[in-house]
């Protein structure tokens, strides 16, 4: 081997270690941003994942009693009208970490209405931490399957297997309608797939393509909260995690039990 083509094989191989290591590093959540670096990321609207990123810094800081943190608190109430999920969800979380500021409470109250089922969840556990028991109804929906309808008429022509678990957004069938036009029905929670059209089947617009059981995180960020403000109503949803099931975690099994016991010690059954 002449010593050029050495020479482009470490460059190669260095090449080869580099690239992740950058990806890695670019999307790492824990590399420590400086105040100003964090202020940039925070509104950097075309990389939402520079937002997540400065949000999660941000809850960090508020977790960890650190004062700094309350000079972004305007920027966090006005990240709940982001028109991006994932920074709306994020940003739920985070306003749950400071009780103490009024203006995160009525910005979660506002987010109880957010389009999205887990935005909707993450502000209800929020405002659990504010001793407010108004997003009950919407964690409670956090127990439930998610039903996910056709948007057109058309044929399945791609789909996932029952069984399988898959990410908030990840890809669950396709759908061909119209003019050999392509739908990709996506899972709205992260999960499990309980049951899915087959490939080839036809489907008519607003019927059932599949169903997704919820994960077992949320399901027992759920429990967690019901453990707090649960009802005698919400006993019915809560049995169900308490069964002996391969999809049920034994951590998900003992949170169920210990509020359903919660909740009969309060309401004194």
């Amino acid at each position: 081997m002449s010593r050029t083509q050495k020479l482009l094989f470490f460059v190669t191989a260095w090449l080869i270690c580099l690239m992740p290591f950058l990806f890695w590093w670019n999307t790492w959540f824990g590399r420590k941003l400086a105040d100003p670096q964090l202020t940039e990321y925070l509104h950097d609207m075309k990389k939402p994942r520079h937002i997540q990123q400065a949000l999660v810094q941000i809850g960090e800081r508020i977790t960890h009693h650190d004062a700094t943190a309350k000079q972004w608190y305007p920027d966090l109430v006005g990240l709940a009208a982001d028109p991006v999920e994932e920074v709306r969800n994020t940003d739920a979380w985070v306003m749950g970490q400071d009780t103490s500021f009024p203006g995160f409470h009525e910005t979660l109250v506002k987010m109880l209405a957010d389009p999205s089922q887990t935005v909707r969840g993450n502000a209800a556990l929020s405002l659990v931490r504010f001793g407010d028991a108004t997003g009950r109804p919407q964690i409670l929906a956090l127990l439930q399957p998610a039903h996910i309808a056709s948007p057109e008429s058309g044929r399945i022509v791609d789909t996932d297997r029952p069984g399988t678990a898959i990410h908030q957004g990840g890809l669950i069938a396709k759908l061909e309608f119209g003019n050999k036009q392509i739908a990709e029905i996506r899972s709205p929670i992260p999960g499990r797939i309980r049951s899915v059209s087959g490939t080839g089947a036809s489907i008519a617009a607003g019927a059932e393509i599949a169903v997704i059981d919820p994960a077992n995180d949320q399901v027992w960020e759920a429990l967690r909260a019901l453990y707090l403000i649960g009802q005698p109503d919400d006993l019915v949803a809560i049995r169900l995690y308490e069964r002996d099931l391969p999809d049920i975690s034994n951590d998900v099994r003992r949170q169920a039990e210990e509020t359903e016991q919660a909740i009969r010690k309060r309401s004194g059954s």
